[in-house]
């Protein structure tokens, strides 16, 4: 007998393609010091006030707002990327760094001179008054306060120091405040030996001293004062 063939089966649909892993959605990176909380406490960086236009010589104590104070080694034209540049040497002896900066961009990247005796003497007044505390999270003001040390202005930095100083009988810091503390009369200390052609230890004895000897009353609890945001939360 006539063998019958097999009867023929319909092809195997394929198999359906294995979900594929969804990448998750694109976040911002962290907040860092020096940034702005802005509008729905989104990061903004404020811009870097602009220095007064100022002609610098070899032998200047100049102040760098990210470094402090430095010294101007010299001033020589030099050839980058074939290009040729006037370039501003500083030297900082603590760090044993040098910076070169273009003549050309000295004003935009805030380089100045020592400040005055006298508006220095004002950045001193600052510290005899109530410190201003704004309701809102530690992490925050910590990043206002790092942004003012980093500006290069005795008077703001003048501000963060009066606001995170401790008088006998007043809470220790902790360890964060104290380390933006000590940043800011480092700062100030730099620039006070400058101007007195001295050294920054004993600038930063002369400015412990003088805090030691403001007289606070009886209204030099700090004045606490309200977040532009609105914030009501002070850590």
């Amino acid at each position: 007998m006539p063998v019958e063939p097999p009867p023929e089966t319909e092809a195997a649909a394929p198999a359906a393609p294995a979900p594929q892993p969804v990448e998750p959605p694109f976040r911002s990176p962290p907040k860092m010091p020096g940034h702005m909380p802005g509008m729905h406490g989104r990061p903004q960086i404020v811009p870097r006030a602009m220095a007064a236009k100022e002609n610098f010589v070899e032998g200047d104590y100049v102040v760098y707002p990210t470094h402090g104070v430095g010294k101007v080694e010299r001033i020589a034209t030099e050839e980058i990327a074939g290009h040729k540049l006037d370039l501003i040497h500083i030297t900082f002896e603590e760090n044993r760094m040098t910076l070169r900066v273009p003549v050309s961009k000295a004003r935009t990247a805030g380089l100045r001179k020592l400040a005055t005796r006298k508006l220095f003497d004002e950045a001193l007044a600052l510290l005899k008054g109530r410190a201003r505390i704004k309701r809102t999270m530690w992490s925050r003001r910590a990043q206002e306060y790092e942004q003012k040390i980093n500006s290069g202005d005795p008077m703001q930095i003048a501000e963060v120091v009066r606001d995170l100083h401790r008088n006998a009988g007043q809470p220790d810091q902790s360890f964060s405040e104290r380390q933006i503390y000590e940043a800011a009369m480092d700062r100030l200390a730099a620039e006070l030996a400058a101007l007195d052609l001295t050294d920054k230890a004993t600038a930063a004895a002369k400015l412990a001293d003088y805090l030691k000897s403001i007289q606070r009353g009886a209204n030099s609890e700090p004045e606490t004062i309200e977040d532009d945001e609105g914030a009501e939360t002070v850590e």
